[in-house]
């Protein structure tokens, strides 16, 4: 008896002591690791010089958060929405891209160069942060601005890009989009032929291709053209979430790991697991709306406020957050239903890790673009996904790969075939 009581004390203290030992391994980790974010949305009204990401602002991404959470790569996104195929879309899509580029552009040349610098490549990102800056790089979500004219793509890459979309949420010109789902309306059925003379045109400059908006069709016929491999920047599995068309079927997994490419599973609740999520939302609205009826604030859909006057949207964002923070203790003591968290993230991790090997699995947020799970809602929490990793098991030169060094070889091995590309005239 007594030799059972002191065995159980010993399991007792190994207990207690072991979650401390994991976490300090963890905070370790995280230091040394280069921490990537293949997908952060941006909002032109946010490079200004009176208001920047020099500043806590109520964005999920700013200096200070990164600096805080050991983020030390973002890609920031110039997105463009879908609008109609004609001359006058094309050319205010364009003028929303270069808007969202200079934007990039005056926050590290101007407003915070002793923080963050532009990077193109892999060299430059290991330089800039090994000097304790962080790191921008440069996404496009959406080929909608290039129009017709592929000679676009070569400007946009001169201006810093390293990776685009040839579609988002609509058909575009290049490509069919996953949103062809819901009706089963078609453009395309697949790639145009501009798409495929846009592969062509990406590989000859080391544009990376994403694949995260595209539809299966698209996917597999640019996977089949294209002689780089590509990426997913920001999607997850289908399998485990078998409702959400902008998650990656398993064929489409092992295409693109043959490719040589990486998917970057993407902290979207509603991707990771939307059932849920649905059930969770559903409760904290219901008391979070409470909360806001009895303090007369008229609750607003996200496309609203992003049509706000920006000192107006400033307020109600504002206001939101404090009713939120009121509501949140409430929420958390009454709801029962669990919410998607960083662990489902890691889920996700570990079924493409598994299915298709380590070295072509990485990590994104979408925040301020719908991304964030519960632990890892904003950059100052990027901790939490190390911490998981390790807890699952994952080494420090797994989780090297997984934040950064899968990324980076693919943006390599592009620029490789590019540089061989051009060399053949």
């Amino acid at each position: 008896m007594k030799n059972s009581f002191l065995a159980f004390l010993t399991v007792l203290i190994f207990a207690n002591c072991a979650e401390p030992n994991i976490e300090q391994k963890a905070r370790e980790i995280h230091e040394r690791v280069l921490t990537l974010d293949t997908h952060v949305d941006i909002n032109t009204a946010n490079f200004t010089a009176d208001r920047n990401y020099t500043m806590d602002l109520p964005t999920q991404v700013t200096l200070p958060k990164m600096e805080e959470g050991g983020l030390d790569v973002a890609w920031l996104i110039v997105y463009t929405g879908q609008d109609t195929l004609s001359e006058d879309g094309y050319a205010a899509a364009y003028e929303n891209a270069i808007d969202k580029f200079d934007a990039i552009h005056r926050l590290t040349k101007e407003f915070a160069p002793d923080r963050i610098e532009l990077a193109t490549t892999s060299e430059e990102v290991r330089r800039i942060a090994a000097t304790g800056k962080k790191v921008a790089m440069i996404g496009i979500e959406n080929a909608y601005p290039v129009g017709t004219d592929l000679g676009r793509i070569k400007e946009f890459y001169d201006r810093g890009a390293r990776y685009m979309s040839l579609s988002h949420n609509g058909h575009s010109q290049f490509c069919d989009s996953n949103t062809g789902e819901r009706d089963d309306v078609w453009l395309h059925g697949g790639l145009s032929d501009l798409g495929r003379e846009a592969i062509k045109e990406m590989n000859k400059w080391g544009m990376m291709i994403d694949l995260s908006h595209p539809s299966y069709e698209s996917n597999m016929q640019t996977m089949e053209l294209t002689r780089a491999p590509v990426i997913a920047s920001h999607s997850s599995a289908r399998a485990l979430d078998p409702s959400v068309s902008r998650n990656l079927s398993d064929e489409e997994l092992i295409k693109l790991a043959e490719t040589g490419g990486v998917v970057q599973a993407v902290a979207f609740k509603g991707y990771l697991d939307s059932e849920k999520h649905s059930t969770y939302q559903e409760a904290a609205d219901e008391i979070l709306n409470q909360v806001m009826a009895e303090e007369g604030f008229e609750r607003k859909s996200w496309g609203e406020v992003r049509q706000m006057p920006q000192d107006e949207r400033d307020t109600y964002i504002a206001k939101y957050r404090e009713l939120q923070a009121k509501a949140q203790p409430i929420i958390e003591s009454e709801v029962t239903a669990p919410p998607v968290d960083v662990a489902d993230l890691v889920d996700h991790i570990d079924y493409m890790v598994e299915l298709i090997g380590i070295d072509h699995v990485g990590i994104s947020s979408d925040f301020d673009g719908g991304g964030g799970v519960h632990g890892w809602m904003d950059a100052s929490e990027t901790f939490s996904v190390t911490l998981e990793l390790v807890k699952r098991g994952y080494s420090e030169k797994e989780i090297e790969q997984l934040w950064s060094g899968n990324l980076l070889r693919v943006l390599d091995e592009v620029t490789a075939i590019a540089q061989q590309i051009q060399a053949e005239g």
